[in-house]
């Protein structure tokens, strides 16, 4: 299963056959989402209107720390098997990441400054996050010099995680506890709700940018650099060419002999 994940022709009919249903629940969540945090969601009696901002805020982040943990996945499966593709999953998941990162850190800004009276405090949880929006930049400009130290600066990256998650439950921090846990929810039913919805529809997009930003850029395999480098590490029992640039050139002329077989052919 994991060998047929990484073939070409796999990963374009899982992009044919799944993508319009999921564009289409994605809107259907995302109309709920907006439905639910405008008109269902009651005002907070401390922080009026401004909360509503946490709709936003909150699955950013969490969608941040899912979309590094997923590059890292692939990065470390990159260093095992030295397949393109996954280098360019990384290169796009980090893109959204970076976008994710930022989003969450504009959002907080907003929400904290009617709370602690100025957009940033060096806080234990918003300092990490501040490190892991550069961590995706930086991982950017590594693959532009070695196709394995952009990788292993992802993996370390993996560290920052646990510190952004849990230092509002290990430290008293500025930044509040989380408001939904699994010991109960200290606010109104109404208000996880539109919450709820969002968690749910973030994935969507992500997972979508994700593969259409692999897929545009698949054509530049052959082309690309990291083809180069890939091919420079030898296979264990076999021929030193990379096995993913055979398998393009599989897959290419394939495509050829269809488009010969579809010619209409003379008497």
């Amino acid at each position: 299963m994991f060998v047929s994940l990484l073939q070409l022709s796999f990963f374009m009919s899982l992009i044919s056959r799944s993508y319009a249903q999921i564009l289409g629940f994605r809107w259907f969540l995302t109309a709920m989402a907006i439905y639910s945090s405008l008109w269902v969601a009651p005002s907070d009696f401390q922080q009026g209107e401004n909360y509503r901002m946490i709709y936003v805020h909150v699955p950013a982040a969490r969608m941040s720390l899912l979309v590094h943990i997923a590059v890292a996945i692939g990065s470390f499966l990159f260093l095992l098997t030295k397949h393109p593709l996954l280098t360019r999953f990384s290169r796009t998941g980090l893109k959204i990441g970076a976008f994710s990162t930022l989003l969450t850190l504009v959002t907080g800004g907003f929400r904290g400054k009617p709370m602690w009276g100025t957009f940033w405090v060096w806080d234990a949880r918003l300092t990490p996050v501040f490190i892991l929006f550069f961590i995706h930049p930086g991982a950017l400009c590594f693959q532009k010099l070695s196709v394995e130290l952009a990788p292993i600066s992802i993996c370390i990256g993996l560290i920052n995680i646990p510190i952004i998650k849990f230092p509002v439950n290990w430290w008293n921090t500025s930044h509040q506890p989380g408001s939904i846990s699994q010991f109960g929810t200290p606010i109104h039913v109404s208000m996880p709700i539109p919450i709820l919805f969002n968690f749910a529809n973030s994935p969507f997009p992500t997972c979508i940018l994700l593969v259409l930003g692999t897929r545009l850029l698949i054509p530049s395999f052959l082309e690309s650099s990291f083809i180069t480098e890939a091919r420079s590490f030898p296979n264990e029992g076999g021929p030193k060419e990379a096995t993913p640039t055979r398998l393009l050139a599989k897959e290419r002329d394939k495509e050829r002999a269809k488009e010969l077989n579809a010619q209409p052919q003379l008497n």
